[in-house]
This record gives C-alpha cells, structure tokens and sequence, in this order.
C-alpha cells in the first residue's frame, strides 16, 4: 500500500499462540491503534503485545507511525506475541505511569477535533464499539462520565483492602448526582479491571444510584499533533451516537484527571485534581464533595458546555451567562 492511501483498508491475519485472527485496519490507522484491534480479537493487551514482521519488527514497535508508512500489502499476516492478563490487580501495578499531562494550544485543539482524519477514526469505533448498558438511559437527565484511576481510584499506593485507596465521599458523590446525571464510567484499562475494580468498591451494585454503562480502553482513539505525537483520547461523540435521543454536547460533563482526555470534545472535560497517595491524602481530600455542589448547580443549565469548567471552583449563576473563552483545554 503506496502511502498517502490512507483509506484503503488492510486484512491482517495475526498468528497468536497456534490460533490466527483477522483484523481489518485503515491506512491512516497507527500501529497503538492496530494493537488496539488486536487486543479486541485477542484480549491481549497493547502494552503485552511484541508484533513479528519481516525486517519491519523493530518499527512496530513505535506506536504513533501510520500504517501507510509501512508499504503493507492488501493481505497480509504477522505474528503477535503477548499474554493475556490473568491477574488484573498486578496488571495495573505494572502499567505505566503518565509523569504529568500536557496542555493543547487552541489551534491544536481546533485542529484534532475538526480533522478529517479524527472523525473517520471516530466514526470507524462507533461501528465497532458496542456499549452494554448495565441500567436503562433515563429521558431527561444529563450525562456526567468518569474515568477511574487517579478519579476515583489511586491504583498505584499499595493496599490490603481496594476500600483503602477509594476517593472519599465516592458513594455519597455517586448516589447524590445520580438524581440529574446517568453516570458512565470510562477507563482507559481492560474492561476486566473496570469490572473487578467498580465491583469490589460496591459501585456496580449500590442499592442508592446506578451505572448506565461501563467503557474500556478499546472505545477510545488515537489522535496526532505536532507538539505532542501520538495519544489515545476518549471521544464523547461515541456515546452521543449510540444514544442521541438521550444524550448530546450539551448535556453531557466529563471528568478526568488528563486534560489529553478531551480533545475530541474539550468544551465537555473538567480536569478533577488526582487522586494520589491514599494512605496521606484520604483524611483531607474534599474533591468529590465540591464537585457534587458544582454538578447540582449546573444541572438544570440549557447548555452545560457553554461553561467554561476550568473554573468550576468560582462558579456562580452569572458565570452560565457569559461568554466563554477557553484557550486551552
């Protein structure tokens, strides 16, 4: 395949522990969004993932190349060594810490939301995506989704009890939103660790609120940019496709503690501070119980992402009728 045939699809057979797996890739697709389909097939996960091609091995190695820099053929196959995660608990010890997060310039935000490219991924993984609703979408609330490490969750301190390292006021922050917000909770890990984590917390089970839906890694889509490379991002627009008569931009707030998160809808995304170093932090951590005062407020607003959630601290009823300026995400 010549490069510049970004959209010319590619049928890939993955050879993987004597058993061979079909994916189906674009050009324009990058080797962390090949790996992400590979894992769909598989289960195994990227960061697991060691993909063999003749004298092309140690490039696969680099997630942010296109595919179309490869020069691959119609049909391919390769050979995909990796192990499927077992342990889910020491899998995200093992993961790989984000050191900080980065800020996008406006034109770079503008520019990865309204490009071309970006949208045909997203319109790619809303064919493919399925969203399991764990309890029915309710007509008329808004839609508040959370991420979980560092959000909820600290995943990195250790622990005898996964109660230890709970944000405080989780249920209380939960079961109080729950009243004008469904909540889906979107991670970027496996969805055998969002299942075992939110489990073991009693989030999916609460008798008080429900959870509309969990999310995984493989919802999520690789975007480019000239100062940062490649990253992954979650792109609301997902969701507003699965269920439009529910839920839109304007109905919609996002939490994460990656402002990376949301580039694909930045005028959606609130930065929570993270959550880190449990065992210290626990006794004074009061992020939640703000937040709940700031989603109340704003639960009855028209339009939530005229806001500019930056400064959700200061919020006040005036600020939802101003003009927004938000030159960064």
């Amino acid at each position: 395949m010549a490069a510049g045939d970004g959209l010319e699809e590619l049928t890939l057979t993955v050879k993987w522990s004597g058993e061979e797996y079909t994916v189906r890739v674009c050009g324009d697709d990058s080797v962390a969004e090949l790996k992400r389909r590979i894992c769909e097939a598989t289960n195994v996960l990227p960061k697991r993932q060691k993909l063999l091609y003749p004298k092309l091995a140690n490039r696969l190695s680099d997630d942010s190349l296109l595919l179309s820099q490869f020069n691959f053929k119609p049909s391919i196959k390769m050979t995909m060594i990796g192990t499927v995660e077992d342990d889910i608990i020491v899998d995200q010890v093992d993961s790989p810490e984000i050191a900080d997060d980065f800020d996008l310039g406006q034109d770079e935000v503008v520019d990865c939301k309204d490009k071309e490219v970006n949208k045909q991924k997203l319109q790619r993984r809303i064919s493919q995506y399925k969203i399991k609703l764990l309890n029915p979408c309710r007509k008329g609330k808004n839609l508040l989704v959370l991420d979980i490490d560092y959000t909820l969750f600290d995943h990195r301190s250790p622990a005898e009890n996964p109660q230890e390292l709970m944000r405080p006021y989780l249920h209380e922050f939960l079961s109080a939103v729950h009243a004008e917000y469904d909540i889906i909770i979107w991670s970027a890990t496996s969805m055998k660790w969002v299942e075992l984590k939110m489990g073991q917390l009693g989030v999916l089970n609460n008798p008080v609120y429900k959870i509309t839906a969990l999310l995984d890694l493989l919802a999520m889509i690789t975007v480019q940019t000239d100062s940062h490379g490649t990253f992954n991002c979650k792109p609301l627009g997902l969701i507003w496709a699965h269920f439009p008569e529910f839920y839109n931009s304007k109905n919609t707030i996002m939490f994460d503690d990656l402002r990376r998160n949301f580039v694909m809808n930045p005028q959606n995304g609130l930065t929570i501070r993270p959550f880190r170093k449990a065992h210290l932090n626990r006794s004074s951590d009061q992020e939640l119980v703000k937040l709940t005062q700031y989603l109340l407020a704003i639960a009855e607003l028209p339009d939530l992402s005229v806001l500019d959630h930056r400064n959700w601290e200061s919020y006040t009823e005036d600020d939802s009728k101003r003009p927004r300026h938000r030159s960064r995400i």
